[in-house]
């Protein structure tokens, strides 16, 4: 049977490969996940991404107890959603928190995350990097 792991992305990644391509490099998600599936075969990975925080929230209470992990990146909802927070606090699987960029080397209003507080574990400041990093923590601890 394979181990399933849900990536969920917040609002505007999106359009990850067109904002901002200094910050958030040129890479889209598509050809992540493209990438993930072919280095991890053995693992179903189920993307998700929404721009609204309702649709993060009922997708992280849908997932499974028999899930391997979520690997989130809650976007700029990390440093403002307590609902999001609380999603993540009630997971019945591990649960780490991705940046693409290092929060902490940009604006202050950065510095507070609020999803990483109620994760396994915070992975921040390797681009694309950051989820393969995740993804592996994850298979880790099985």
């Amino acid at each position: 049977m394979q181990q399933v792991v849900h990536i969920v992305n917040g609002p505007n990644l999106n359009l990850v490969g067109q904002r901002e391509p200094s910050i958030y490099g040129h890479e889209t998600f598509p050809d992540l996940i493209e990438r993930l599936k072919k280095e991890f075969p053995d693992v179903l990975i189920e993307y998700f991404q929404s721009n609204v925080e309702g649709e993060l929230i009922n997708y992280l209470q849908g997932v499974g107890a028999d899930a391997l992990g979520v690997i989130i990146n809650g976007g700029g909802y990390s440093h403002t959603s307590v609902a999001l927070a609380d999603a993540i606090a009630a997971s019945k699987v591990p649960v780490v928190a991705v940046h693409l960029s290092n929060t902490l080397a940009r604006e202050a209003f950065r510095h507070t995350d609020l999803l990483a507080g109620k994760a396994k574990g915070y992975i921040g400041g390797f681009g694309m990097h950051s989820y393969r990093m995740a993804l592996r923590y994850l298979l880790d601890l099985v």
